[in-house]
């Protein structure tokens, strides 16, 4: 029986492109790289106009703290450094390439010979971090930071390859291609965190990917793989943990404290790639689709391309488009900018067509549904009405920041209430 956990929906799928092999995108003329991809301090650019870069090459460094370095994606020259709307909507520094086509890379990035079995923690983390590899799934923490805080608080390893929400199939795909590289950055793993426990998770809906893995995971101690019911958000770490293991996290907590570690399928690929070849976080795979995308393709993408190069290598637009979103449609964000470049938490690129909609005023008819879908059992109508009040000490007495922002309630609301844009406006002024 598929493991799950309480509320959550089932929304349209959408898996246009669950049958289309990863194809390689060919690099773009210019690439513009953000010195903050990941949750903490961005990172101050170490180079400046008119440098050479090698592909590989570290162009920007975070002074302390809460951190994550990033490197040119190709190789070329810095025409510029500018700041620019990143893709969350605030003013981002952007370090920009002018592509020389050749992709040398960098001169000290090479092969390591030394076997996983012989790798100190050390080595690994330390390795991770120079890859300034963040959390592919979207939610962009250092690695090398989680890995840390968890050594000796954890007895467990959870591989997030749910990717539940619709359209999304760049993680399934990677499942298919190169499962080797999964496991692989799992054994690394493992090894640094001594510990000898690992769950993949993995929906019900991906039976080939969930036969693939077995095969690789047959002959490997302390790896397994659990199958979960087919369900939004069963990607959210809380409830995948809580699938898998029937544990709680409690409120303010972090899967450490239950002696959980969750990493998303292609972060542990990517720990595999920079600690075998010595390559950094320079590229990724994202899924292109949506209802106005000439030709919906999975690709490998090199950091800082733009949304128009990777739109127009997939065909074009078909038809006249609305809106294009970069992540998931459930917590994806609206693109303003068509150039706006992929980062590190990219995982899709969504594009909708312009169509025809109904004026439906803004009213809760106390159906419930908001309530029977939340996978956090808050209520969410009670916070959005408080925070159309300005009432922000109900909001907090009433949890809103345990709110996940999944979308559930907003999307089962037949009152057409933006709920979760409501909870955001509450969680910003009681941060504040």
């Amino acid at each position: 029986m598929a493991l799950t956990f309480k509320g959550g929906l089932h929304p349209e799928e959408n898996k246009i492109t669950a049958a289309s092999p990863i194809e390689v995108m060919p690099e773009p003329g210019t690439v513009a790289i953000a010195m903050s991809q990941h949750i903490g301090a961005p990172c101050i650019p170490i180079v400046k106009k008119g440098d050479y870069v090698y592909k590989g090459q570290k162009i920007g460094e975070g002074q302390s703290g809460l951190t994550c370095p990033v490197h040119a994606s190709v190789s070329g020259t810095v025409s510029g450094i500018e700041d620019r709307v990143g893709a969350f909507g605030q003013k981002v520094t952007h370090v920009i390439i002018e592509n020389d086509f050749k992709s040398e890379l960098h001169p000290d990035i090479k092969p390591n010979e030394t076997p996983i079995e012989e790798a100190s923690f050390e080595d690994i983390v330390n390795t991770i971090k120079e890859a300034g590899i963040a959390g592919l799934g979207g939610a962009t923490f250092p690695t090398h930071f989680k890995i840390s805080s968890a050594k000796g608080k954890v007895d467990g390893l959870i591989i997030n390859c749910c990717e539940c929400e619709p359209y999304i199939t760049a993680n399934h795909r990677l499942m298919l291609e190169k499962a080797s590289d999964i496991i692989n950055g799992i054994k690394l793993v493992m090894k640094a965190l001594d510990i000898n426990k690992c769950d993949i998770g993995i929906e019900d809906n991906k039976k080939d990917a969930i036969k693939v893995m077995r095969e690789h995971t047959e002959n490997e101690y302390g790896i397994n793989i659990k199958v979960l019911k087919t369900k939004y958000p069963q990607g959210d770490e809380r409830q995948l943990i809580y699938a898998i293991d029937k544990v709680q996290i409690p409120a303010g907590k972090l899967p450490a404290d239950v002696g959980r570690v969750v990493l998303n399928a292609e972060t542990t690929a990517s720990i595999w790639k920079a600690y075998k070849y010595g390559i950094p976080l320079v590229d990724r795979i994202i899924t292109v689709t949506g209802n106005c995308v000439a030709n919906p393709k999975n690709l490998i993408v090199p950091l800082g391309t733009s949304v128009t190069d990777i739109i127009n290598h997939c065909g074009g637009f078909t038809s006249e488009v609305e809106k294009i979103i970069s992540g998931g449609p459930m917590m994806g964000t609206a693109q303003w900018d068509e150039n706006a470049p992929v980062i590190k938490g990219t995982a899709s690129i969504l594009c909708f067509a312009k169509k025809k909609k109904a004026s439906i005023a803004e009213t809760c008819i106390h159906c419930g549904k908001c309530v029977g879908s939340c996978p956090m059992h808050l209520m969410p109508i009670y916070l959005a009405s408080f925070a159309k009040l300005g009432d922000w000490e109900s909001c907090r007495d009433f949890d809103v920041m345990s709110c996940v922002e999944c979308g559930c309630c907003t999307y089962q609301c037949p009152g057409n209430v933006p709920i979760v844009q409501y909870i955001r406006t509450a969680k910003g002024k009681l941060k504040k």
